[in-house]
């Protein structure tokens, strides 16, 4: 291999040979050398592909520059050694230059056209120049020019010159693998495979009499993959590749806006958004219009939830909402982007065209209806869901849902949106959509160190069996229910498979993958079955994305297979169960009593769904299916073409002494005997391998049709794959309430007012992680008393643990989970804002405090009464007296306007003083701590001769939340945990207690003052006594007693309690000083 290899590239490297001077070459100038094309990202690996040990550079170097003869001497006998750029332009530039790629030009005359195979590439290009081909030839796909190059950059393989275009390839069967990569790396990939077999081309030449049977196969297009596409359609695809993530979404987001008319017309004005999300590969279609601020902080919370893989951007869009994509779709995210004009889709235009798509669904649900059996269901109001509700919907939704349809079109997945069952809006009316600060804020779906889901709240509550069920429950988190009936039905649900689990030790023996058989008995039916069901449908293929691909013909047989046939078996497993409640109780059999469960169960379990699937796979051979055999697939169809079976009998088995007639064609020989053909069986045979290639034409056709029929069972399917689903979900908070001993939270009714009242609560992530070191905390909030908690104390004390605790426990009862705590009662919120941390915003021009702000005005804006408010340190990425003002005036608009439950975490002192005039409404707390100090001596000597940092003494965190105000927040003990120089600590640790020293200066001014005049009419008796007192020798005891005095009077006077206990400290240690030195 390295031999051919190495000529060919020798071959490349070597300058080609001059013509022969003649009398008008030699007269005639050299002509300009061609212009270097510029490098781009595509052909960087090329050098990579190209670079070569230091011999072999030596030996190519030799054979492109070494004179071989006088004849073709250079006139330089030392020339300079070809640069990288150089070696890199000549690898990409094919040894005869092709002309442009015009589909029009053909042949390859004179040797200067391009071959028929290229021909092919040239056509096939013109139609899909966004597309990275990967045309089928023989046993291998190959890429051509500059798909060559971008493969051989992502794959890592080499890319050659071969004939008139760059060229590399990869073999057949790892094509699912090389695709999934390129798919990986956002690119549109189109497959190409060859639509004719050698014997049927050989037949169709025949039958032109042999004029066709030089051309190349015919090839076409058959598949396009992108990053929002390619798991509809992974069955199809040899080789498999790196699996997705378990409950990972791909969802494809169209997004378009309008302009407000009311609005002024200045720059970051609100606008009308709207958005349609679909994941190709379950059928969902989510769709929504909003009204957003200048910071488009609604469409940020939809892209945070969705996480869309592919974005198409609708034309024109706002500067501000343009900012936002780009921003999303940056070149960190690998989030691929399509944009495609709307301004076709306008009056009427987006309408016009989702109706003809569902004028072509119309056969379908004609056939529905005459079919007999089908399963009696809401088909046709699936269908007026479909229609009707497409033309109820928004206008910029429906142009949103027209782009998406389009671009689906390229990829014949466009009918997923006839299916009305499948569409749900952004945020009913049954629940919370939580902001994309809150989600973030608060970790629930990834963490903020790496942003992986390893220690998120969704990493921690989930227990699901399934990806579907994964899937769900991470929506469920995202939209808590607002309902206090559906609520409580999810908790009824979970609470039953609670008490039927028995002991948490039969609980952990099933989650950890264990026998169930000797925990059986401490069960009863309902975990028994739901266990293994779902344990089956784990280890089973993805029945969701399944019947999607099924829909959308992009299944295999044995997935098809395997997909009904897990359905089949859940149902059956499912149908055990006992619904109806008889009356008659019996011992082994206990019946469902939540309404919830009865439901799903009733509809995962349907007799009549369950008869289709024993339908569906009556009709085909299983052994056929899991071998791949399309011939034998269909038990209908193997009886075609008996014509072409007898020949396979006319093979003559003769002695060898045999004599045979000269026109026999020898096929092999033993000893005794010799194998013939004669020219009848030469001729059937050839029928043979034509009948068969066309029986699998037939058969794959035939297959087509089958999967394309199967969309009048898609709509009963996905709701039983839903209803799964959220059986997986229950019995997964189910696992979580028994294994951690979480209770059921209370819900108030909604005429009672807003309160929240945890008794013991936990932070959910953390416990997991500390277990019983874990210090609860109580919370206790009301509208008509408390309903205000301003927390201070030392920083890493638990604030910010705190206030998330509070936050994660309203949102997991609001989802229907268990909670952590002892007890739990409080009200339905509305919605859960919060405002934390720091952060800044480069690619969209902001500040940390510019972003602090639009937090801070999304939160006034739309929390109400019945909101849950959780803000942290606001104000502190601006000036001291400018944070001061915005934190306490949005506190009082929060506590005066809105009257919301709200938690305010702040090292101000100044927000204290609000209590003054929301008496009883808000209360001062902070996190308890245990501190040993010493004072700290205002000299540059003892600084310069201490040799440690014991002045900063030591504190221990209780992580309690008591009542009253911090007078400390200990940033120099958090500035010692992170290892500051000493020096620099030292530093600030002088530089504090001077300025500690200057307020007290300037505080014990302010009373003297105050003392001066009121006795400003004349001295009186007592001023007297201390100024005959001051001129004995005790006059620095007289200073230090006056000095302590003003302390006490000014801690007497202050209402602040912060300042008052910093006063009545100061005044202990003046005394403690004084009776020392009194006592030298």
């Amino acid at each position: 291999m390295g031999k051919p290899k190495q000529q060919v590239l020798s071959r490349f490297f070597s300058p080609k040979p001059k013509p022969a001077p003649s009398s008008s070459a030699a007269a005639a100038p050299d002509p300009p050398p061609p212009p270097n094309p510029k490098p781009s990202a595509a052909h960087r690996p090329v050098a990579a592909v190209a670079s070569f040990s230091p011999a072999k550079r030596a030996r190519a170097r030799s054979l492109s520059l070494s004179p071989k003869s006088p004849a073709t001497k250079r006139p330089n006998p030392t020339p300079a050694p070809p640069s990288r750029v150089a070696v890199r332009r000549r690898l990409l530039e094919p040894l005869h230059p092709p002309r442009p790629l015009d589909p029009t030009t053909g042949g390859c005359g004179g040797g200067k056209g391009y071959t028929p195979l290229e021909q092919q590439v040239v056509d096939l290009k013109a139609r899909h120049p966004d597309v990275l081909l990967m045309v089928e030839v023989g046993y291998r796909f190959r890429f051509f020019g500059e798909d060559a190059a971008v493969a051989a950059a992502v794959l890592g393989i080499v890319a050659h010159p071969d004939r008139s275009f760059l060229t590399a390839s990869v073999p057949v069967y790892r094509l699912g693998f090389h695709v999934r990569r390129l798919v990986a790396a956002g690119y549109k990939v189109g497959v190409v495979r060859q639509t004719e077999t050698a014997a049927i081309k050989a037949a169709a030449a025949a039958q032109k009499g042999g004029g066709a049977a030089a051309a190349p196969f015919a090839r076409g297009l058959s598949a396009v993959y992108t990053r929002a596409t390619i798991e509809a359609a992974a069955g199809e695809l040899e080789g498999g590749g790196d699996a997705p993530e378990e409950g990972s979404s791909g969802y494809l987001v169209c997004v378009v806006d309008k302009e407000v008319e009311e609005a002024t017309g200045k720059e970051g004005s609100q606008v009308k958004v709207g958005v349609v999300a679909i994941e190709v590969s379950t059928g969902e279609v989510v769709h929504g219009e909003f009204m957003d601020s200048a910071s488009r902080s609604g469409l940020e919370a939809v892209l945070l939830g969705l996480a869309p893989v592919e974005v198409i951007l609708g034309t024109p869009l706002s500067f501000a909402t343009e900012k936002v994509m780009t921003a999303y779709v940056g070149p960190a995210s690998n989030v691929r982007v399509e944009r495609a004009s709307r301004v076709a889709f306008g009056e009427g235009g987006a309408l016009a065209e989702l109706m003809s798509l569902f004028e072509k669904s119309v056969d379908n649900a004609s056939r529905v209806k005459d079919d007999s059996q089908l399963i009696e269901t809401n088909d046709d109001n699936n269908n007026l869901r479909g229609i009707e509700g497409i033309m109820a919907m928004p206008e910029l939704v429906v142009q949103a849902l027209a782009l998406s349809v389009q671009y689906l079109k390229g990829f014949s997945m466009d009918r997923i949106v006839c299916f009305g069952s499948s569409f749900r809006p952004f945020s009913a009316d049954t629940e919370i959509s939580l902001s994309a600060n809150t989600l973030q804020q608060l970790e629930v779906l990834k963490n903020n160190s790496d942003g992986t889901i390893e220690g998120s709240l969704f990493h921690t509550l989930n227990n699901t069996c399934t990806a579907f069920g994964s899937r769900l429950f991470r929506k469920w988190l995202m939209h808590p229910l607002c309902d206090r009936h559906l609520i409580c039905a999810r908790h009824d649900a979970v609470s039953e498979i609670s008490e039927s689990m028995g002991s948490r030790h039969s609980v952990n023996n099933l989650q950890d993958g264990g026998d169930s058989s000797c925990t059986a008995l401490a069960r009863s039916d309902l975990c028994t079955i739901l266990s293994s069901v779902l344990a089956m449908l784990g280890k089973s293929l993805d029945i969701q994305r399944g019947i999607t691909r099924v829909f959308h013909c992009k299944a295999t047989a044995k997935e098809f297979v395997g997909v009904i046939q897990s359905i089949l078996t859940a149902g059956k497993q499912l149908q055990k169960l006992v619904l109806d409640d008889t009356g008659i109780v019996s011992s082994q059999h206990k019946p469902v009593h939540s309404s919830l469960l009865r439901r799903l169960i009733s509809t995962a379990s349907s007799s009549t769904v369950l008869n289709n699937a024993v339908k569906l796979l009556s009709c085909l051979n299983k052994d056929a299916a899991d071998q791949g055999d399309m011939l034998n697939l269909f038990i209908a169809s193997v009886d075609q073409f008996p014509e072409a079976n007898p020949s396979l009998n006319q093979i003559e088995l003769l002695p060898v002494d045999r004599r045979v007639p000269s026109n026999w064609i020898k096929i092999n020989s033993t000893k005794k005997t010799i194998r013939y053909h004669t020219p009848e069986i030469l001729k059937n045979l050839d029928h043979l391998v034509l009948a068969k290639e066309e029986l699998a034409v037939r058969c794959r056709s035939t297959w087509h049709k089958f999967l394309t029929d199967f969309g009048k069972y898609y709509a009963q399917f996905q709701a039983v794959v839903e209803s799964l689903a959220a059986l997986d979900c229950l019995y997964s908070l189910a696992v979580l309430a028994k294994q951690n001993n979480y209770v059921r939270p209370i819900f108030v009714h909604d005429n009672e007012p807003s309160q929240i009242h945890i008794k013991g609560g936990r932070h959910p992530v953390l416990e997991s992680l500390l277990g019983d070191n874990f210090v609860p905390n109580d919370t206790e909030l009301h509208a008509d008393g408390e309903y205000c908690q301003i927390v201070t104390g030392p920083n890493m004390g638990g604030k910010s643990c705190y206030i998330r605790q509070v936050a994660l426990i309203t949102m997991m009862a609001q989802v229907g989970s268990f909670v952590p705590a002892s007890s739990v009662m409080l009200h339905v919120v509305d919605g859960i804002y919060t405002r934390m941390g720091a952060s800044d915003s480069i690619q969209q021009g902001t500040s940390t405090f510019h972003e602090e702000m639009n937090e801070t005005s999304n939160i006034l804006h739309n929390c109400s009464s019945r909101s849950l408010v959780i803000i942290d340190e606001l104000g502190r990425g601006t000036s001291t007296h400018d944070g001061v003002a915005i934190a306490y005036a949005t506190l009082h608009y929060l506590l005066k306007e809105k009257k919301c439950i709200v938690i305010f975490v702040t090292h101000y002192p100044k927000i204290l003083d609000i209590q003054k005039e929301f008496e009883g409404s808000v209360g001062a707390y902070h996190v308890s701590y245990l501190a040993t100090r010493k004072l700290l001596e205002d000299t540059e000597k003892q600084v310069e001769t201490s040799q440690d940092t014991k002045d900063l003494g030591e504190i221990t965190f209780l992580y309690k939340l008591v009542a009253g105000a911090s007078d400390r927040s200990f940033g120099l003990n958090v500035a010692l945990l992170a290892q500051l120089p000493s020096s620099c600590i030292k530093r600030a640790s002088v530089m504090a207690a001077k300025l500690q020293d200057e307020l007290s200066a300037r505080e014990e001014n302010k009373l003297r003052r105050k003392m001066d005049t009121t006795n400003a009419y004349g001295p009186s008796e007592s001023s007297a006594a201390v100024g005959l007192l001051c001129a004995q020798p005790y006059q620095r005891l007289a200073e230090a007693c006056r000095r302590i005095l003003l302390n006490l009077t000014l801690a007497q006077s202050n209402n602040d309690a912060t300042n008052t206990l910093a006063s009545l400290k100061s005044a202990q240690e003046l005394a403690k000083k004084t009776i020392e030195g009194f006592h030298i």
